[in-house]
């Protein structure tokens, strides 16, 4: 195929994401590189498209790093697990190669994406746009492996746990594109998890700040520091299923009415301290090291929320009295309004979520967002 001439007056390329559920199996790198193939046929348009590891592949080698060293220092841990997602790239290159388009792969130290050196959960500090728009320029389709970057010394560092988000949003600033558009295995952003919670609902449209705000509750769907970048450089989020023909469901941006939703990540976990001071000093270094994290007001509490943190390695590194393990958040949403309670598991979690979730979405209780959220607590 012959690629589509390249103006450099014409509209930035397109940026995708697609997460590891994208490839639950070696069959769908060809699938989708045939689909990425046809568009950039059919709009006459370059892709810039951000992938993440198979499923399951990250905590493989994180399983693999444990049995070696059972607490091992961040920058190996960082150097290792972004591994999974530079699998992913090549194999889907290589598949858009047999499709006969010109792709190539920029890894984190080639992206010109600087963070700093908190290596496991590393934080952007500066980009250099013209690595990716030098690929732009160059080939039909540049593939991106999700979450990796690199200090100010050339070391990899990861942005996390489910970042691609992140990358996905820098990239598309770093080429000047509009919006991103970000695919997985549910088509937006729902009122409750749609896999676990009965009558969850699609939320068509939704604020930057509703996003931000259920995303550091623990909500999956977007990465709270994709969000913000996208606010910042005004791009628009678009969801989107991750199968053809990659139908649309929320889009994120400077719109969005008020929307009520109850989250819940079963990997959170909210540690009770002995004082509040010490809550304080366990939160301040959560915090600091760019970990998602929020001080519960109910107490000497603090919810870390999203998982992949080795609670009690990170608090005995950090010089912290260890909090005792209280429960699950759950988090009721209305608006700016939020309401944080605790379940014993995973499975009562569960059946706190659909209760609370019930409670906000029955007839009428959504249309006023001033409504307090406190009366949930008796649910």
């Amino acid at each position: 195929m012959t690629r589509p001439p390249l103006d450099p007056s014409q509209r930035p390329p397109a940026v995708v994401k697609f997460g590891g559920s994208s490839f639950r199996t070696l069959a769908a790198y060809g699938q989708l590189a045939e689909a990425l193939s046809r568009r950039v046929e059919e709009e006459n348009t370059r892709l810039v498209v951000v992938v993440s590891g198979r499923p399951g592949e990250t905590e493989q080698f994180r399983d693999r790093l444990s049995k070696v060293n059972p607490h091992p220092e961040d920058e190996t841990v960082a150097g290792l697990l972004t591994l999974a997602d530079t699998v992913g790239a090549q194999l889907l290159a290589t598949a858009l190669h047999r499709q006969g388009r010109s792709s190539t792969v920029l890894a984190g130290h080639q992206l010109g994406l600087t963070t700093d050196s908190s290596f496991m959960w590393a934080r952007l500090e500066h980009t250099d746009p013209e690595p990716l728009r030098s690929a732009v320029r160059a080939h039909d389709v540049v593939v991106v492996p999700g979450g990796q970057a690199a200090d100010k010394e050339g070391r990899p560092t990861w942005l996390g746990k489910n970042s691609s988000d992140l990358s996905a949003v820098a990239v598309a600033a770093a080429v000047g594109s509009p919006r991103c558009e970000i695919h997985s295995d549910v088509d937006g952003i729902y009122s409750s998890d749609p896999h676990l919670i009965t009558g969850s609902r699609l939320l068509s449209e939704v604020s930057y700040n509703t996003a931000a705000l259920m995303s550091l509750y623990g909500a999956k769907v977007l990465h709270r520091r994709a969000v913000r970048l996208a606010q910042r450089n005004r791009i628009e989020i678009v969801c989107r299923y991750n199968r053809p023909p990659f139908p649309a469901g929320s889009v994120i941006g400077s719109a969005g009415s008020s929307v009520a939703a109850v989250v819940l990540n079963q990997r959170s976990a909210a540690l009770r301290y002995e004082t509040e001071e010490l809550a304080d000093r366990a939160y301040t270094a959560f915090h600091g090291a760019n970990i998602d994290v929020v001080r519960l007001t109910a107490g000497p509490l603090v919810a870390v929320t999203g998982g992949f943190v080795d609670l009690p390695e990170f608090q005995r590194r950090n010089g912290l009295t260890p909090g005792e393990y209280a429960g699950v958040p759950v988090t009721a949403v209305r608006g700016s309004q939020v309401v944080t309670q605790l379940a014993a598991d995973e499975e009562d979690a569960l059946h706190l979520t659909q209760r609370l979730h019930d409670h906000v979405n029955r007839p009428g209780a959504g249309t006023d967002p001033n409504a307090p959220l406190l009366e949930l607590q008796g649910v």
